[in-house]
């Protein structure tokens, strides 16, 4: 998957879910094979830094793919996004800069609200919609 595809997609993991399980997160960065290990060391090294991140994270009982419900880590996709800051991974860069360029955007449009709406603007027509429905 290129750096494209995977911002594609855990942008929409993020868009569409009011949890996001670490296992999903992290198969959609493509970090580590052992998505459960590696969420491990990441758990115990955000704990021994003295993260408060982790103590947002919970489990819940879902559906693995032995049909067996299994206790599972989920997060917020806000907490989801802090997360990913703290993954050492040369495949997780590419969604740390697009986040970064994200906010300050977002920075930039509090300060300039026309900004806002020519990014509603640009976005609606890449969306093949007709001109008259943005003014």
């Amino acid at each position: 998957m290129d750096r494209t595809e995977r911002i594609y997609k855990i942008q929409n993991m993020l868009r569409q879910r009011r949890v996001v399980t670490f296992s999903a997160f992290e198969e959609a960065l493509e970090v580590s094979r052992a998505a459960r290990k590696y969420w491990n060391q990441l758990k115990r090294r955000l704990n021994n830094e003295g993260s408060q991140l982790v103590t947002n994270c919970h489990q819940l009982k879902m559906l693995a793919a032995d049909g067996k419900l299994r206790l599972t880590d989920v997060a917020s996709p806000e907490t989801m996004v802090r997360l990913v800051q703290s993954v050492p991974s040369p495949k997780a860069e590419p969604v740390k800069l697009w986040l970064a360029k994200v906010g300050y955007e977002r920075m930039q449009e509090m300060g300039d609200p026309s900004l806002s709406l020519d990014r509603a603007r640009q976005t609606w027509q890449q969306h093949g919609r007709s001109d008259k429905g943005v003014d």
